[in-house]
């Protein structure tokens, strides 16, 4: 299936300073950018074509591809000054770039890449910077089985905050960790189908109006996940994610798996 990454947004909360210009996606995790490591997560099971919804800073992301280095994360041989590759990265991925605007909704930019979607019943959407190690082939057999629209991955709440319940006269009743509550967000997978688009307006938001809007018809449904997903909203998850390459702790990593 061909796989949507978003990735044209600000990244307000991961940019050092006016002077910086790079997006998000491209915030470094080890050797190689957050969008380098998210789609390899999606060619590991399979699906190489990506279409890639640019904005701001686009022009890192060509640069970063069209000057693609395999040798930085590849084993080769150096003979006569020539490396001799013992294996690829992108060598079979196709990856389509699409200008999607520097101020649009992501339901926006997903209306914009419709074209190349070739007219595909499914595809998949991600907001290329969050990392996980979920099961991706049962996430998309899960959706093939359902009657629904669009299928979203859940993760239990990340915040390290508590939450209070109070009584009377103010005095506190229970303390309990966001974490620990009943509820879900957002994971940022997305699996879709080609009705999505029946319901995002001219400048609407894929979740805001595409998701909400099926979830009224009873046509969304949820992948609940409890395993490793870790988000790079900030500079310190995006540390420590660097910190976890630089360790050998790379559980989203599922390529570099010896096979038991």
């Amino acid at each position: 299936m061909k796989v949507v990454l978003f990735c044209g947004g600000y990244g307000m909360r991961m940019r050092n300073g006016a002077a910086d210009d790079v997006p998000k996606p491209m915030a470094m995790v080890g050797p190689r950018p957050l969008i380098w490591h998210v789609m390899r997560y999606y060619a590991h099971f399979g699906h190489t074509e990506f279409i890639l919804c640019l904005g701001y800073g686009a022009h890192h992301i060509k640069k970063f591809f069209l000057e693609y280095e395999e040798t930085t994360s590849n084993d080769f041989v150096l003979e006569n000054g020539r490396p001799e590759l013992l294996s690829t990265d992108i060598a079979d991925w196709r990856i389509t770039f699409v200008q999607t605007g520097i101020e649009s909704a992501i339901g926006e930019r997903l209306r914009r890449v419709r074209p190349y979607l070739d007219g595909d019943e499914m595809f998949l959407a991600n907001y290329a910077d969050v990392l996980t190690d979920a099961p991706l082939p049962e996430m998309i057999d899960r959706f093939k089985n359902a009657e629904a629209g669009a299928s979203m991955m859940v993760v239990p709440p990340q915040s390290s905050f508590h939450c209070v319940e109070m009584g009377q006269d103010n005095r506190v009743d229970s303390i309990t960790a966001v974490s620990e509550m009943p509820m879900w967000e957002n994971g940022g997978y997305f699996v879709l189908r080609d009705e999505i688009f029946d319901h995002i307006p001219d400048g609407g938001d894929l979740v805001g109006d595409g998701c909400v809007e099926l979830a009224k018809r009873n046509r969304l449904l949820a992948y609940p996940y409890r395993g490793f997903w870790q988000p790079t909203d900030t500079v310190k998850e995006r540390t420590m994610l660097d910190d976890g390459y630089t360790r050998g702790v790379r559980p989203w990593a599922l390529w570099e798996r010896v096979p038991a």
